[in-house]
């Protein structure tokens, strides 16, 4: 799958977006808005097209406007529009006043909130708070939004879905559940990680005919992590290559009684193109791995100085899976760490650099939220709590490109670059998956990327292989194995 970059937005830069399309590009706000309207009309016949009756349910400002404009050209289409205003229309400014008009000087009613009970209707149209909301839902709004919840009929949200927050993608005390969010001008970023796949449901994004050029006058602008971004970064092999061109991923970890961690590990590394694999893991289970896959090269380490061989041998190390935090842990650790090889840290072995303070170039680290959040010492609360924010600070910390994993898996690195993944399931919550993405990152590491570009494609084609997984098996029962056996299928699109 190829395309175009899709950059991510704060709400705040999406303001600024909004500004120069009008004060620069000379684009009229209440054009805008129509064209919104317009968007939101669009895919909600596209999507609901047998919904007749919609409820719309307007705030005050341009969020609201939009669901004025949309209610107007959906009633001029034959639509039974009933309108449902939060604030009076005579409280309203600006365009967003305009389009309230505009609504009513063509017959349309505004009714007051609460909807009448008896009423039925076929889709709700979510206009009501948008990305201005800088505080907890309350009053009214909060009534209204958990009230659209509970309804049976599908909900499109405009912008974004009611009481999300744009930037971090968790709920302000509470927020529209949508089946569809349309947004406009710039990809809001939140409306991709945390909570906010839940929330907004299917993006249908709109430039609203805004230029390309103005889009790039945003410097920190994020990157959305799609398929497209593996067939930019991988390259096509020379029919004259060998083993030795796509580079040596050496696999340590596997106390007793983890012996599958390290083993999964080398597999995807294996499955995502690295030419040679070394595994070295606990005496008591090594035979057990290298029977399991023969294609690893599966060593017996007693301790840490047991490496030293293999680490002049390897090109990326990858230090975590299974590895314990046992005294036979901490040997392989502090063999791997010292060495000067690139390398790619998740697990338990993030979970002892959490008692140092090491810095050092060229590194990966993959943490779940909670590992993060021991990294950053806080709450994994506060980690979840701004995504984006903890990967970049982790990533400053430690002079690191992380992947910080879970629903919108956020890649960072110390210059302030990063990605949000749209890819993968729920069905990736199990036990190994973490064990595999660790594999592919060696594998794309040691293939000669760096290791932002090696972390993005990394994560998107885990979580693209992922998806196939979960269409061939469903969510539940999924096993870290089925995304493996689908890497080649992803990464040779």
């Amino acid at each position: 799958m190829t395309g175009p970059t899709v950059r991510l937005y704060t709400a705040a830069q999406v303001r600024q977006l909004d500004a120069l399309a009008i004060e620069t590009h000379g684009i009229a706000g209440y054009t805008l808005m129509t064209r919104a309207g317009e968007a939101v009309v669009k895919v909600a016949r596209e999507r609901f097209p047998a919904a007749r009756r919609w409820l719309v349910l307007c705030g005050g400002g341009n969020n609201g406007g939009d669901g004025y404009v949309a209610a107007r050209l959906a009633a001029a289409a034959g639509i039974d529009v009933h309108l449902v205003a939060l604030k009076p229309p005579a409280e309203l400014s600006g365009d967003a006043a305009q389009a309230a008009q505009d609504w009513q000087g063509e017959g349309g009613a505004v009714h007051p909130w609460p909807p009448d009970s008896g009423s039925d209707f076929d889709l709700v149209i979510d206009a009501m708070l948008g990305t201005g909301l800088d505080r907890e839902v309350g009053g009214r709004y909060r009534e209204a939004v958990e009230w659209v919840n509970r309804q049976p009929w599908p909900c499109l949200a405009v912008d974004v879905p009611s009481g999300l927050n744009a930037d971090t993608g968790t709920p302000m005390g509470c927020a529209v559940e949508a089946d569809v969010s349309v947004s406009f001008i710039g990809q809001k970023r939140g409306l991709y990680t945390a909570d906010g796949p839940d929330h907004a449901g299917e993006v249908r994004f709109e430039t609203l005919q805004t230029p390309f050029e103005m889009h790039q006058a945003i410097a920190d602008s994020g990157t959305l992590i799609r398929e497209y971004i593996i067939v930019q970064t991988l390259q096509r092999r020379a029919r004259n290559a060998h083993k030795g061109h796509f580079g040596h991923v050496l696999v340590a970890g596997g106390i007793e009684g983890m012996g599958g961690a390290p083993r999964l590990c080398g597999e995807a590394a294996l499955r995502a193109g690295a030419g040679l694999v070394s595994v070295a893991t606990h005496p008591t289970h090594a035979a057990a791995v290298h029977l399991g896959r023969p294609e690893l090269m599966v060593h017996a380490a007693a301790d840490g100085d047991a490496l030293q061989a293999l680490l002049q041998r390897a090109t990326v190390i990858a230090l975590g899976p299974g590895l314990g935090q046992q005294e036979w842990s901490r040997s392989l650790w502090a063999a791997c760490i010292d060495s000067p090889l690139p390398l790619v840290v998740d697990a338990d072995g993030l979970n002892l650099l959490a008692g140092s303070e090491l810095e050092r170039d060229h590194w990966i680290l993959t943490p779940h939220p909670a590992e993060a959040a021991r990294l950053l010492a806080c709450e994994t609360a506060e980690v979840q709590a701004d995504r984006v924010a903890a990967a970049l600070e982790l990533a400053r910390r430690r002079h690191a490109t992380i992947a910080l994993k879970g629903c919108g898996t956020v890649v960072a690195d110390p210059t302030g670059r990063y990605g949000i993944c749209s890819l993968g399931n729920p069905g990736m919550a199990t036990a190994g998956t973490g064990d595999v993405l660790t594999g592919v990152v060696a594998a794309l590491l040691a293939q000669g990327l760096e290791p932002m570009p090696a972390a993005m494609a990394a994560v998107a084609a885990h979580a693209a292989a992922g998806d196939l997984a979960a269409e061939a098996c469903g969510e539940r029962g999924l096993l870290a194995g089925d995304i493996t056996r689908r890497l080649p299928r992803v990464l040779n699109p």
